[in-house]
């Protein structure tokens, strides 16, 4: 009888330790045993690590579905959180992981570029920020952010041969070693006022005491490393530098993934951990939110560069995301959420357009090279025009709710009606460069009157991501209900 009670006792411990860290669990060994089969694979295009990949992420992502959480859970001494907030966000970057490697793997194959490696570097910057979003410690947290940044500087760094990519590598690890620094710096300083690396502890610190000079200090650099992360103005320097020197593959997966696993890191932090002390890290990110809406939307409008257009397009949007957790309530929160998924989106079919204009190993980096595309491609001219007319906020494509959502959580907010009418004017001005490429697509003269002819997989990603933007900007309740429901124990 005691060995069957004893038995029953270690099957319901795994059921209820083991089964919330299996998606983790089965995404670091499926990509190891990968990773062995890429080593003695004599398939020098590596399509069954490709195939085994998108298969890795298919079973990963079934696994997250079918053990959806209803409660919140800490598991692991407090270390790993389970709750609807982490199996929304890790449910997204399986999907958008999945559509980046679409998009990559016609591309890799036309370059000089390690292809097997290319695949699992993916899976592993998958797994630290799935790691990462489930975070409730300041270690855990950290240490999801390395795992997941090493992977990202080694994929910007693949190209080997081309300078450009070689300067992004370089300036994108600094720029990420210092703002790693910031945080391991700010969270070094928690724990010597507080003495606890718990969010939760720390956030009962908060509510039993005022915050000192010293904490204050802390979260200053904690939020500093979070807006190098984010790319916001004013620690915006590495991002049109390694979008446009990165592999446009690569740039694919930077621009829409870990955007989505920075949100995590800022909502575990801010809000799990330093609710106590919103007052201050709301007039920090209402600093960074209006400086990235103004620098990214004026310095947009100068560039004939698109890959350099996208991402001075990127720096404005992270300012109209901040917009949402400016507001320090729920309401708020879930437009965020809702924002940073319809974004990664768009940017993952924006700069997904560019490899499936490509010719060859030759890349698109002008807004010229996209003259004509309307003529010589009709269908293509259409998906990609969607996808920019979605980035500028206009009906009845999701961007414009996502825009509406954060800008009616400000609204909310006594005191911040003049940040809604800001961001409201920014987006008028960025609508001029964003129409300036629907124009060319579709307005100016094609320089050369040959048809485009793209991989599957290219146009399978392409009217993923296109269609998307128009199916949830005529159907958005079901995703904005999904972020709130994401929000439900905060």
């Amino acid at each position: 009888m005691e060995t069957t009670l004893s038995l029953a006792q270690v099957i319901t411990n795994i059921n209820h330790d083991f089964w919330p860290l299996f998606p983790e669990l089965f995404l670091l060994s499926a990509a190891s045993i990968l990773l062995m089969i890429d080593v003695f694979s004599v398939d020098m295009d590596r399509k069954l690590s490709y195939n085994l990949a998108q298969f890795i992420l298919l079973v990963t992502g079934i696994i997250i579905v079918f053990q959806f959480p209803t409660s919140q859970d800490f598991l692991y001494h407090r270390h790993f959180i389970h709750d609807p907030l982490s199996a929304t966000l890790k449910i997204s970057m399986v999907v958008l992981t999945s559509i980046a490697l679409m998009f990559a793997r016609p591309y890799i194959l036309q370059r000089r570029i390690l292809r097997g490696e290319y695949y699992l570097l993916h899976l592993f910057s998958l797994l630290g920020m799935m790691l990462l979003v489930s975070g409730s410690s300041l270690l855990s947290l950290y240490l999801g952010l390395e795992l997941m940044s090493l992977c990202l500087y080694a994929l910007v760094a693949m190209n080997r041969r081309d300078k450009l990519s070689a300067e992004a590598a370089v300036k994108y690890f600094v720029m990420g070693a210092i703002a790693s620094g910031f945080i391991l710096y700010g969270i070094s300083f928690v724990y010597g006022v507080t003495g606890q690396i718990h969010l939760a502890d720390i956030a009962a610190f908060l509510n039993d005491n005022e915050a000192s000079l010293t904490l204050r200090f802390a979260l200053v650099f904690i939020v500093t490393g979070l807006a190098f992360k984010f790319g916001a103005v004013p620690f915006q320097m590495w991002v049109p530098d390694v979008y446009h020197g990165a592999p446009t593959s690569t740039t694919v997966f930077l621009a829409s993934a870990p955007k989505v696993a920075a949100f995590g890191l800022a909502i575990r932090i801010l809000v799990f951990g330093f609710a106590g002390v919103l007052v201050d890290w709301q007039n920090l990110l209402i600093i960074l939110a209006v400086s990235s809406m103004l620098v990214g939307n004026l310095v947009a409008l100068a560039q004939t560069n698109i890959k350099r257009l996208l991402a001075y397009s990127a720096i404005a949007h992270i300012g109209y995301f901040l917009l949402g957790l400016i507001a320090g309530n729920t309401q708020g929160y879930a437009a965020s959420l809702f924002y940073i998924l319809t974004y990664a989106i768009t940017a993952l079919g924006g700069f997904g357009c560019l490899i499936y204009m490509a010719k060859g190993r030759q890349e698109v980096d002008r807004i010229d090279d996209l003259k004509g595309l309307g003529q010589r491609n009709p269908w293509a001219g259409l998906l990609v025009s969607f996808l920019f007319l979605s980035m500028a906020g206009l009906p009845p494509f999701v961007g414009f709710w996502a825009k509406l959502e954060v800008i009616k959580a400000v609204l909310n907010v006594d005191g911040l009606i003049w940040l809604a009418l800001v961001a409201a004017f920014m987006s008028i001005i960025g609508l001029f460069y964003y129409l300036k490429v629907v124009k060319v697509i579709f307005f100016d003269k094609a320089e050369v009157e040959t048809r485009i002819r793209a991989e599957r997989s290219l146009r399978l990603g392409l009217g993923i991501t296109s269609i998307a933007v128009i199916a949830l900007g005529l159907f958005p309740t079901q995703l904005l209900e999904f972020c709130q429901k994401a929000f439900q124990y905060i």
